[in-house]
């Protein structure tokens, strides 16, 4: 269950124009409230005015929501219902009343056009209001939309109390993971930057705690007898402890964290362990716990969670799949060219949720060969969660701040293949529609590191909303073959 991610009350608000029946606006409003499969507050006040829309946020406030639907049930009174977003504090999604309760003539709300200046005037005040692709509906069709911004709703509620706490500088052969911080500011996420000394004087100030045992056991049961190394427990105990503890002593005046730590080389030498398991542990209770100090990474998990309700990943864009296994696996019977797919990889930080029923914890192989001699038995360099990522849809996503500044994101849907990798790791097979194209002119075009987040179905939809209501005017996708890329040579 995540713990991490924000709970939406929902309110629903109706507006009227007074020179329209202010009976058609309760009247459908009902409806929506009705026809949603849900839970939504139906607030008593419809605005006509904006005293109105004073006493109509304060209800819902007093209610408890925390994010509102405005509906405009007849034309609807332009300052007062772009007002409501000004003075509620939470996200506001506007749609409007389809005709058809049978009277044209007292009967008719004109919502159809009362929309476009609904989206004038909140723009004119530099508003923000989602409005869903088609923002006119019958009640069932409403109730609908209104369902699908429950998540966008999420989202954006998470990131306003975001606080993403970090440990180390960014390795420096990843210069890819270093991004400005100025784009945090932007979307309103707050930033705590330490050093990797300041999370070790707190590990090593855990040492003993009463704590300890509950979670070794927790972690034995979690994975299995046969699948963890038992004196290595108490030590990633520790660690998990350390983590919480920090997240509570820091978060302020934030109600979320996010976490992006440097976990190597000096990490396992310096702990005495490898990272992964525990932080994979965090990222299944909504608690993202990002690789190489990599902060858009942590981003975009937390982005994720919200937006699908479940835990997620970050994973290397990492190796291209062998043919031989392509071949062997019938993966052109899928419908996938080889330049589809690619292995999704990290050491294993992948909830075990998520993985194959073969998962173990297991050590770092690359790291071994670095630190530990040679032909040793791994010490400190065990702790990876590995095994092949179960086959299921995924989204494979991020949101960056280039070099420039500049916010920008991509989403691509697809899936993790039942086709075993042959490989070490917390790693799978995915195929993407049109992978290799969006490889060259998204991923390496627009320069994106080597990480991306996955979420564990298709979100697309969702993600694709969030981004554009952040403001993100670059959102790249998969496109396919008929729709060139600008940068696409039309004659390769």
């Amino acid at each position: 269950m995540l713990t991490n991610i924000p709970v939406v009350k929902l309110g629903i608000v109706a507006v009227s124009r007074d020179c329209f029946p202010i009976e058609l606006s309760q009247k459908r409003r009902k409806a929506i409230v009705e026809a949603y499969k849900g839970e939504i507050y139906e607030c008593p006040v419809t605005v006509e005015n904006e005293k109105d829309m004073l006493k109509a946020v304060a209800d819902v406030t007093e209610a408890g929501c925390n994010a509102l639907a405005v509906f405009l049930g007849n034309f609807g009174p332009e300052t007062p219902e772009t007002l409501i977003a000004k003075n509620f504090d939470g996200p506001c999604m506007y749609v409007a009343a389809a005709e058809g309760d049978g009277d044209m003539i007292n009967g008719r709300g004109d919502a159809f056009c009362g929309m476009l200046n609904c989206s004038y005037n909140l723009g004119m005040r530099h508003l923000k209001g989602y409005i869903p692709e088609y923002p006119v509906g019958t009640a069932e069709e409403l109730a609908e939309k209104i369902g699908e911004f429950v998540p966008i709703a999420r989202a954006i509620l998470g990131l306003k109390d975001l606080k993403i706490i970090t440990f180390g500088p960014r390795p420096q052969d990843f210069f890819a993971c270093n991004a400005p911080i100025k784009g945090l500011y932007e979307l309103g996420v707050e930033i705590e930057e330490n050093s990797e000394l300041d999370l070790l004087v707190s590990y090593k100030a855990h040492a003993g705690d009463k704590r300890i045992d509950d979670i070794c056991k927790d972690m034995a049961k979690e994975m299995g007898e046969g699948k963890y190394y038992p004196d290595l427990l108490a030590r990633m105990a520790q660690f998990e402890l350390t983590l919480l503890d920090w997240a509570e002593a820091h978060k302020g005046a934030r109600k979320y964290v996010a976490f992006a730590d440097k976990c190597w080389p000096a990490f396992p030498e310096a702990f005495g362990f490898e990272p992964c398991y525990v932080n994979s542990r965090l990222a299944s209770r909504g608690i993202p716990v990002s690789c190489e100090v990599d902060i858009y990474g942590a981003l975009s998990e937390y982005i994720g969670m919200c937006v699908s309700g479940d835990t997620v990943t970050l994973l290397d864009i990492n190796n291209s799949v062998p043919k031989y296994i392509y071949d062997e696996d019938g993966i052109e019977k899928l419908g996938y060219k080889l330049t589809d797919t690619f292995m999704g990889f990290h050491c294993g930080n992948t909830p075990e949720c998520k993985l194959c029923s073969s998962r173990a914890v297991k050590y770092q192989l690359i790291q071994h060969r670095l630190l530990e001699p040679k032909g040793s038995e791994p010490d400190f360099t065990r702790g990876t969660l590995e095994g092949d990522i179960a086959a299921g849809d995924i989204t494979f996503y991020r949101l960056q701040c280039d070099s420039e500044g500049v916010l920008r994101s991509y989403i691509a849907e697809g899936e993790v293949l039942d086709v075993p990798t042959r490989s070490f790791g917390g790693i799978g097979i995915f195929a993407i529609p049109e992978m290799g194209r969006f490889y060259r002119h998204v991923l390496i075009q627009k320069r994106y590191p080597h990480h991306g987040a996955v979420a564990f179905g298709h979100y697309g939809k969702s993600l694709f909303e969030v981004f554009k209501f952040l403001g993100v005017s670059d959102i790249a996708y998969n496109q396919p073959k008929t729709l060139p890329y600008p940068t696409e040579n039309p004659w390769a």
